[in-house]
Formats: structure tokens, C-alpha cells, sequence
């Protein structure tokens, strides 16, 4: 019999086909390119930057956009849905080359056109960096300063823009596809791409020196547990309890910092939830990438340029409840939602997931009591942790190291409360013993010994765990793994 997370409905499938449809060509070409790295470096040429942005050079890749854009109507031409708009462009581009005088060999001849495309229909210099599938966020700091974070370590490119109002228009082709805008009356936006990559700019007044835009990469190739286990940032023993703990329908709380891999863990913790539940999913800017066939996905609005408009979280979240969910899954809790989520929680929708920003599992239990707290409902101190006792369940959390890689460094559970104070018992922890004379971290995986409080229920829900899961983890060490991917990205 198949697998029924493998199922896949006649209606998903056509409404992936009619949603893939309205994807520009330009951009079926960079989620191509993403998928194989490989594939994407063979049939574009090498982009050298010290080349590129030479004055003669320069003054001719603007001098061919600028009669290319007197000759077509552009516009038009990005709009259409058809590989052959780019086909069409890069014949014109060819041409146009052709009669420079200016002495250029077919290398240099094929970067042009490559850079008046980038320039057309993608994101000008930024391109090869999204369609290189081993980068995962985009830093530009005004217009000759362009970061990456690869493997979860930072370092500056040679990509520039021409100057800060290139990179602005840049930045307007971006939020204007989304309907924003940014000015200075507007000098913050966030947005997406079409391929589900985060985008956050922010401009002059607020920014002094220029415009800053920063990036975050969607994957179009979700990470699985294996992978995560392959490159140490759990065991196979966590991962079987983590797993256990969804299908008993525990309420899990993910914490971790920023770009610590809270996300990537919940997509896989999702892969443990029947195919057979609805599951509602409620996020700021849509990330997660359930498999199953039952979902509903929501996203919060911003307000318009009239400031109305806006819808939160919380009003998801409210909303939510009144469409027959199984399962609850928030992407981040960051406000008032905190308390409609408890709420949900400790009202027949157990095995709901979130995420949390916090240092740790205790810094994320006190962060959620000031987040219901800013629901203004003067709800006493004592009453907010038991309900924080009594809705979750799980917390795991998951950091980035100093050398770049992302593990899941504890997994703790709640078992109630003594006095004022919320009780917590650590199951497993990652100990750090130092770092290598590489700058990698040294340190290993351990069980505390702790049999869980909630081991009955795991049986009752036909999870069988053994004894040796929680007595010891043979002293898995960092090392054992592959840590070349980064651990959790």
C-alpha cells in the first residue's frame, strides 16, 4: 500500500500546475538553477567581477541596456509568461553587441548578455548569488559591500552595484511586484519573492550611509531528517523521540536565535503528522513546506499606504479556530498571538507546533509569559505559567554555533510547576567540550538519564521507545558526523 504522505491529490496537482504557470520565465530559470548548482554553472558563463566592473566594461554593458530599452518594450516583455521573452531579448542583446566597436572576444561577449538579462528580467548583480544553491543569505550593505553566509559563515563577495541608485531600483523592482513601495515616506518594507525567499530593505533616512537590502534564500529542496542526522544536528535516538512525541500529539515549542534552524526543524518535525489531519498553517511570510495533502496555509498582510488593511497573526490565529484544524502550526510567535495560541492549545488542539526566539529553554518560557502579557488582559503572573505548564509540552532548542553549524543542543520537557516557578527536565543535551585547532566546535550528544513524564502517552499512541534511548547515547561526539553542510541551515 502507499505511503499516504505520498498521496497526492488530482486538485493539488492542478493547482500547482496553474500556480507554476504564472511564474515568470525569468524566474523558472533561477529555481532551475537552484536545484542543481551543477546544471546552473555549466550553461552560464563565469562572471568576473574584476572584469565586470572595469569602466570600459561597465560603460558598455549600459550603453547596450540603454538602446535595448529604446528598441523594446520592456515591460511588456517581463510580463510574458513564455521562455521565448528571454530567448527574444538575448537574440536582440547579440545583435546589439555585435555592432560595438570596442574589442570583445566571445567569453566577454557572453557575459554581457548575461548581465543585460540579470538586468532585465532578475535582480541585476544579485542573481548568480540566488541561483547559487550553496548560499543561504544575502547581505547587501549599500551598494559595494555584498555579503553571503554560506555553510553558516559570513564573508564578503566581489559583487557590487554600479552605485546606491542601482541598487534602489533594485530594491523597487522587488517590493512593487509584491505591491509595496519604499520612499521616504515608507523607508522600511518587508516582502517576498516568488520563489518564497524573505526580503527585508530598508533606505534612506533610516539607513545613514545608503540602502541596505538583506535576503534569506528559500530552499526549494526541503532538508529531511536524514539530513539533518548525517550532518550532526541530532541523533537518530532524538530524532525517534522528537518523532514520537508528534504523533502522540504533543504541544512542541521550537526556541533558538536567529538563523539557528528553528523553521528547517519544524519542516521536519511536520513530516511525523498524519496524512489523514488537517493541519493549519499561520506564518508572517511563508516558509513552511508540509507534505501532507490536508493543509491551509495563512499569511499575515501588512497595511497598505493608508496604513488600514493589516492583518495580524493573532487574527489568523483566532480565525484558525473556527476552521476544523487538527493541528495549529505558527511559524514564530512574536506577540499577542502567544495567548491565542496557549488558548488553542489547552482547548482540544493538541500536537500544535511553534517557534519562539530566545538564548534557551528557560530565556523561551519567560519570553512567552511577556509575549501574553502584551495581549493586555492583566492576567496575574502565576496564572500565565500554568497555563504556559499546561499547554506545552516540548521545548527544543536549537543554536548555531561559532563555527557556523546548527545542532539541536537540548530537548527538555515541562512537567508542571513547584511554587511560582515553571519545572523543567532537560532529556537531551549537546555538551561542548571546546574547539579544534580547525575552529570547529568539539562536543557530543548525551542523554540525561530521564525517563520523560509523558512516556505513557507515547505508548498509548503506539510510539515504542526503548530503554536505552534515555539512558545513554554512547557519547555521540560532533565529530562523528558530516558537519560539512552546516548542520541544521
Amino acid at each position: 500500500m502507499a505511503d499516504p504522505k505520498e498521496i497526492v491529490t488530482k486538485e493539488k496537482l492542478d493547482d500547482a500546475e496553474a500556480r507554476w504557470s504564472t511564474v515568470p520565465a525569468w524566474e523558472k530559470r533561477r529555481r532551475g538553477s537552484n536545484q542543481s548548482q551543477d546544471r546552473a554553472a555549466a550553461t552560464r558563463p563565469e562572471i568576473n567581477y574584476a572584469r565586470e566592473h572595469s569602466p570600459e566594461f561597465e560603460e558598455i554593458k549600459t550603453r547596450v541596456h540603454r538602446e535595448l530599452i529604446d528598441r523594446l518594450d520592456l515591460n511588456t516583455l517581463t510580463e510574458r509568461q513564455d521562455d521565448g521573452a528571454v530567448d527574444e531579448v538575448r537574440g536582440i542583446v547579440r545583435t546589439l553587441i555585435s555592432e560595438e566597436t570596442a574589442p570583445l572576444n566571445l567569453e566577454e561577449r557572453e557575459l554581457i548578455v548575461e548581465l543585460v538579462l540579470n538586468e532585465v528580467f532578475g535582480l541585476g548583480p544579485l542573481e548568480p548569488l540566488l541561483q547559487d544553491a550553496e548560499v543561504s543569505d544575502i547581505l547587501v550593505n549599500t551598494c559595494d559591500n555584498v555579503f553571503v553566509e554560506r555553510n553558516g559563515r559570513i564573508s564578503k563577495t566581489n559583487v557590487r552595484f554600479r552605485d546606491n541608485d542601482h541598487l534602489l531600483q533594485v530594491i523597487d523592482r522587488i517590493v512593487s511586484a509584491v505591491g509595496r513601495r519604499i520612499d521616504d515616506q515608507s523607508p522600511m518594507v518587508d516582502a517576498r519573492l516568488s520563489d518564497g525567499s524573505r526580503v527585508n530593505a530598508i533606505v534612506p533616512p533610516l539607513s545613514i550611509d545608503g540602502p541596505h537590502l538583506s535576503i534569506r534564500k528559500f530552499r526549494n529542496d526541503a532538508l529531511s531528517a536524514a539530513d539533518l542526522i548525517r550532518s550532526g544536528a541530532l541523533t537518530e535516538d532524538m530524532h525517534e523521540f522528537i518523532e514520537g512525541c508528534v504523533k502522540a500529539r504533543l504541544n512542541v515549542l521550537i526556541s533558538g536565535g536567529t538563523g539557528a534552524g528553528k523553521t528547517t526543524l519544524l519542516n521536519v518535525m511536520s513530516e511525523a503528522i498524519p496524512a489523514n489531519e488537517r493541519i493549519v498553517t499561520i506564518e508572517d511570510s511563508a516558509e513552511l513546506q508540509l507534505r501532507q495533502p490536508h493543509v491551509v496555509r495563512l499569511e499575515t498582510r501588512p497595511p497598505n499606504v493608508e496604513g488600514s488593511g493589516q492583518v495580524t497573526q493573532r487574527q489568523l490565529t483566532i480565525n484558525a479556530l473556527r476552521m476544523r484544524p487538527d493541528r495549529i502550526i505558527l511559524g514564530e510567535v512574536r506577540g499577542a498571538e502567544a495567548v491565542d495560541m496557549m488558548q488553542a492549545m489547552n482547548t482540544g488542539h493538541d500536537g500544535s507546533l511553534t517557534t519562539l526566539h530566545a538564548n534557551g529553554p528557560r530565556d523561551a518560557l519567560s519570553r512567552l509569559e511577556t509575549l501574553v502579557s502584551m495581549a493586555g488582559l492583566n492576567i496575574a503572573e502565576k496564572a500565565i505559567r500554568e497555563q504556559i505548564a499546561s499547554a506545552i509540552d516540548l521545548v527544543i532548542h536549537v543554536a548555531r554555533l561559532s563555527d557556523g553549524t546548527r545542532r539541536v543542543t537540548t530537548i527538555s520537557e515541562i512537567v508542571g510547576m513547584e511554587g511560582q516557578v515553571v519545572s523543567m527536565q532537560e532529556l537531551f543535551a549537546f555538551e561542548r567540550d571546546g574547539i579544534d585547532e580547525a575552529g570547529a566546535v568539539v562536543g557530543r550528544f548525551t542523554a540525561t538519564g530521564i525517563r520523560p513524564k509523558y512516556a505513557e502517552r507515547l505508548r498509548e499512541y503506539g510510539v515504542q521507545l526503548g530503554e536505552s534511548l534515555f539512558s545513554n547515547l554512547g557519547g555521540y561526539r560532533a565529530a562523528d558526523f558530516e558537519t560539512s553542510g552546516g548542520g541544521v541551515r
